[in-house]
């Protein structure tokens, strides 16, 4: 069964109980009204009929004339029926008021009655009084019937009323409720299943839009979206929900395409070193250890190329650390001196190329210092070997709000702005601007920048990069300070100390 189905069987169902208990109510509060009121007549009519009969026959004479049927019909109240019966329990007398043409059929009464004896000279209370109901001798007719003991033994006297006005009105009541019930119900269905419907269109319009997002429709959304309604709430919820989802498997794409891209450069980059092994050992093979001058050229080359793959497989074997989310072993470290240890370092390597330095006193960050000395090492041998000899290299190490800030800016060629986009992309490898060529191939594996971000992106820093062909490139590292206080002797911050060759 639908949720509409559902929701409009039991509000009609939760209707027709309370109009059943309302009806009920009604139904009780009128019979019990319309039998107080024929009792109230009998009483009255009893007690009338006792004072009349006690004076015409006295308080302890027997009943003669005054108890014949014209006595009794001519003290009998309209639509009536009276019945006069000795202590004996014989019917002395009779009468019954109504239209003579059409008299009611007289009640059926007990051949013998107990009433209760009369506490006084008239019975003025129930108390003194059997009260019951009975049919009619003949037909479907009832009688409400009082039954009461005359003072002074003088018999029996029975007062009784039809009941026909009071099940007519209580039968019409019924008639008028089961109508009344009828049409509320018929149109409160109708209204419902309106106000139902237009209150659903929103969640339909939700299921079909999940049925779209099944069939792999991931841009659909939901309305409405607002939060003045629970739907609305329900469907930012789901605009939300979607929103991650589609983020997270274009993030997935976005791996396994990386993946790919890892797995085809990885291979292509071993396979250089592996084909020239192979070819110097096919080489040593053929006669290279009979000529000293081969053989120490083909072990020089095997040696370099297995030197170059151990470099490609540990960058390769870092990455997927890094990727993994391995801890680092973070302790308080101090960037500047790890800049200017690798600036001294890069120095003796090309003794040559001015490299100079700013820094701006200790900044100490929160690290693993093995990691951030190859951030630093990576930068500079980035700018050495992607810049002619002797271009100027500059490193400016300072304080930003609650961050440390790495700079090396060169003053070579310069980055293309779309090959600077994918800079720190595994195996990517720029060219200069003036080189044309779509898949440019220059010195390197294409993994040190990449390394540079992955560690930087671990350390929860940022890594960018500026350039302007022509006019050089500059790499930015931004990592987040340390916690900590300098300790009492430890000496203030050095103003900008440029550090020269």
């Amino acid at each position: 069964m639908s949720l509409r189905a559902r929701l409009l069987a039991g509000l009609l169902a939760l209707s027709l109980a309370g109009m059943a208990a309302v009806a009920g109510g009604t139904y009780v509060a009128l019979r019990s009204f319309l039998f107080d009121r024929v009792d109230q007549q009998l009483s009255i009519a009893r007690r009338s009929v006792g004072r009349e009969l006690s004076e015409l026959s006295g308080p302890h004479a027997p009943l003669s004339a005054a108890s014949d049927a014209q006595a009794l019909k001519n003290l009998a109240p309209p639509d009536a029926f009276i019945e006069l019966r000795d202590p004996a329990g014989h019917v002395q007398a009779l009468a019954q008021t109504g239209p003579p043409a059409d008299p009611s059929p007289a009640p059926r009464l007990p051949a013998v009655l107990h009433p209760p004896p009369a506490s006084s000279a008239l019975p003025r209370s129930t108390r003194d009084v059997q009260q019951f109901d009975t049919g009619a001798v003949s037909g479907t007719g009832r009688y409400r019937v009082q039954v009461s003991s005359l003072p002074g033994d003088q018999g029996v006297l029975v007062v009784a009323a039809p009941l026909d006005t009071v099940t007519s009105t209580l039968s019409r009541l019924i008639v008028v409720e089961l109508v009344i019930a009828g049409v509320v119900l018929v149109l409160l269905a109708s209204g419902a299943f309106w106000l139902l419907r237009a209150g659903l269109r929103p969640l339909e319009r939700i299921a079909q839009t999940a049925a779209g997002i099944a069939d792999g429709d991931l841009d659909v959304r939901v309305t409405p979206a607002d939060t003045h309604t629970e739907v609305g709430r329900l469907g930012l919820a789901l605009n939300g929900m979607l929103e991650r989802l589609g983020e997270a498997f274009a993030r997935r794409d976005q791996a396994d395409a990386q993946l790919r891209r890892f797995f085809a450069n990885a291979s292509h980059e071993l396979r250089t070193p592996l084909t020239s092994i192979r070819g110097y050992a096919a080489l040593f093979r053929r006669g290279a250890q009979d000529k000293p001058e081969d053989l120490a050229k083909s072990m020089a080359r095997i040696e370099s190329e297995a030197t170059r793959m151990s470099v490609l497989i540990d960058d390769m074997l870092l990455l997927a650390r890094l990727d993994e989310r391995r801890a680092l072993q973070r302790r308080p470290v101090d960037l500047a001196k790890i800049a200017l240890d690798t600036v001294q370092d890069a120095r003796a390597r090309d003794p040559l190329r001015p490299i100079t330095m700013h820094q701006h006193g200790p900044l100490v960050v929160d690290g693993d210092e093995q990691r951030l000395r190859q951030v630093a090492a990576n930068l500079l041998a980035n700018a050495q070997i992607h810049t002619p000899p002797g271009t100027p290299i500059h490193v400016d190490l300072a304080a930003r709000g609650d961050h440390a800030v790495l700079t090396v800016a060169d003053q070579g060629p310069g980055i293309d702005p779309d090959q600077a986009a994918h800079i720190f992309e595994r195996f990517y490898r720029a060219t200069p601007p003036s080189v044309h060529d779509t898949a440019p191939r220059g010195a390197g594996t294409g993994l040190g920048l990449a390394i540079v971000a992955a560690i930087v992106q671990a350390h929860h820093g940022t890594a960018t990069v500026q350039s302007t062909p022509g006019h050089g490139a500059s790499f930015e590292i931004t990592l987040p300070l340390a916690n900590t206080t300098p300790a009492p002797h430890q000496p203030p911050a050095r103003a900008a100390n440029p550090i020269t060759p």
